[in-house]
């Protein structure tokens, strides 16, 4: 690619932020690119992850057996999983060089509930390896990380089946 890896953040509160990734992750990977696919705040359930693994060209690193939500932490709770975040993205570039995509799920989300460093994670993205494409995907993001990217999406949501009280589905939403 010479040069040309980009950011990308896909970003909304809309559907379809995993779902433009895993995409991508699966065109790159159909033109032989090496992705390398990591979920911030998930744990390694996550249906996408079960066909994503089993592309060829396409790693996914191990996250978390069990994950809370964030606001149902206690601080001790919190701190290790910001601890844990600052292991996972300090291990992820150590060996990002060797693929051409990266995606950090729910990176972005993270980043605004303080369980990322967001300068940390900037410090990344402006020293990444030229030719490493990645992708960022989350809620929110912030004026920093929306001024490195290259490409910015929002996914904006005009109406879901949550709003009438429907819960997350197996394959849809998960």
């Amino acid at each position: 690619m010479a040069g040309t890896g980009k950011i990308h953040v896909y970003y909304g509160h809309g559907k379809g932020k995993t779902t433009a990734a895993v995409g991508q992750a699966v065109r790159a990977a159909g033109a032989g690119f090496r992705v390398m696919f990591f979920q911030f705040l998930k744990d390694n359930s996550s249906s996408e992850r079960e066909i994503l693994k089993n592309i060829p060209g396409v790693t996914c690193v191990a996250g978390r057996d069990k994950v809370k939500f964030y606001r149902q932490m206690d601080k001790s709770e919190r701190i290790e999983l910001i601890n844990y975040h600052i292991k996972k993205l300090d291990e992820i570039v150590k060996i990002c060089e060797s693929f051409d995509i990266l995606i950090l799920d729910e990176a972005l989300c993270a980043v605004s509930i303080g369980a990322l460093d967001e300068d940390r994670l900037l410090g990344f993205l402006r020293h990444k390896p030229k030719d490493l494409e990645v992708i960022l995907t989350g809620h929110e993001v912030t004026e920093k990380l929306l001024g490195i990217a290259s490409y910015a999406t929002e996914m904006k949501k005009k109406k879901h089946p949550f709003d009438a009280g429907l819960g997350a589905r197996l394959g849809i939403e998960y």
